[in-house]
């Protein structure tokens, strides 16, 4: 169920910048995943999975299939360093506009 579901366009059109500007494509250079990224700062990455990133994701398949198969707040490792060479790069910008 969803924790947040908006009820005006305006409300909508907040949620929408919220939750989808400056999000930037990072593939995985391990895997090739492809997630969504964006950092407000220096210290914070938010990152959006599709189940097909979790599929093709070899870190998350290595954990396996359980219903506890992995701590969803530890991410993967070669992820984490691609996301990091994209930014080094200059392909996902540091720093929130507007307060997103």
């Amino acid at each position: 169920m969803a924790s947040f579901v908006p009820t005006s366009e305006e409300t909508l059109a907040d949620f929408r910048h919220y939750t989808e500007e400056r999000l930037v494509e990072v593939a995985c250079l391990d895997c090739l995943a492809r997630v969504r990224v964006k950092k407000n700062s220096e210290h914070q990455t938010s990152v959006q999975w599709t189940g097909q990133s979790q599929a093709d994701c070899q870190e998350f398949q290595r954990r396996g299939d359980s219903p506890a198969r992995r701590d969803v707040h530890k991410p993967c490792p070669r992820l984490m360093a691609s996301i990091d060479d994209a930014v080094r790069a200059g392909d996902v910008p540091i720093g929130a506009y507007d307060g997103y």
